[in-house]
């Protein structure tokens, strides 16, 4: 979604907190662990679909670019959400943090 007019500024309390949140951050300040599972993806998209998710200080994609990733259709918890999300943020290139790095 590059060049859109988003509903907030990325970088707001809203968005990125003033730059101090990025990916997956900003996708769990959306959720409410305790009220919103189980969480359909559908809903979640239709809901933040076009909310601007600041991977870095240069990169700003929508929620919707993000979940173009995220095969599974419902999450029953937030451990779930998150891992489907993170997943799908490094298929997109958009997570700069390698999971087999740290692995023995």
């Amino acid at each position: 979604m590059a060049d859109t007019q988003w509903p907030h500024d990325p970088d707001s309390d809203e968005g990125s907190e003033g730059m101090r949140k990025y990916g997956q951050a900003i996708l769990a300040k959306k959720v409410n662990e305790e009220e919103d599972f189980p969480l359909s993806r559908e809903e979640y998209v239709e809901h933040y679909g076009d909310h601007p998710v600041r991977i870095d200080h240069e990169t700003v994609v929508s929620v919707a670019d993000v979940f173009e990733n995220v095969d599974q259709e419902e999450f029953q918890d937030f451990p779930e959400f998150h891992k489907a999300t993170g997943r799908a943020m490094r298929e997109a290139g958009n997570w700069f943090f390698d999971i087999d790095d740290y692995r023995d």
